[in-house]
């Protein structure tokens, strides 16, 4: 009789560990660091949202900012300001921020929420650096 229950007992347990594997993990929400302009609580699909625009304005992938990990070259450290163009870049969002919150003050009128007058595309075009005129 004790034996039986042993064997039910173990199964059960099997069936609990074996079920639990296949249990959807519940995944953290990878939060950035080193934020310097953007907001510090911004989602991760949101900063992705703003680094593709980033990227299709400037016609460029994502190590033209961000440099390589030192222990796996193959793999971006997008903490990291080794590379002076990171810093450019920030110094550019604050500019067309101050330049669209000083001069331009257009809602959208759907919802209400500022739009931008001037971003990165006004004057890159798909350029890694825009063209003096």
């Amino acid at each position: 009789m004790r034996y039986k229950k042993t064997i039910t007992l173990s199964i059960l347990l099997a069936t609990v560990v074996i079920l639990s594997a296949f249990m959807p993990k519940q995944q953290q929400e990878r939060k950035a660091t080193n934020l310097k302009v953007l907001p510090k609580d911004i989602s991760h699909e949101e900063l992705g949202k703003i680094m593709d625009g980033w990227k299709v304005a400037l016609g460029v992938k994502c190590n033209f900012c961000h440099a390589a990990k030192k222990d796996d070259p193959k793999r971006l450290d997008f903490a990291s300001d080794e590379k002076p163009e990171k810093e450019i870049t920030r110094n550019m969002v604050r500019m067309t921020a101050k330049i669209n919150s000083k001069y331009f003050h257009i809602k959208d009128k759907k919802d209400g929420k500022a739009m931008l007058a001037v971003s990165c595309i006004t004057c890159h075009n798909g350029k890694e650096h825009p063209e003096a005129n």
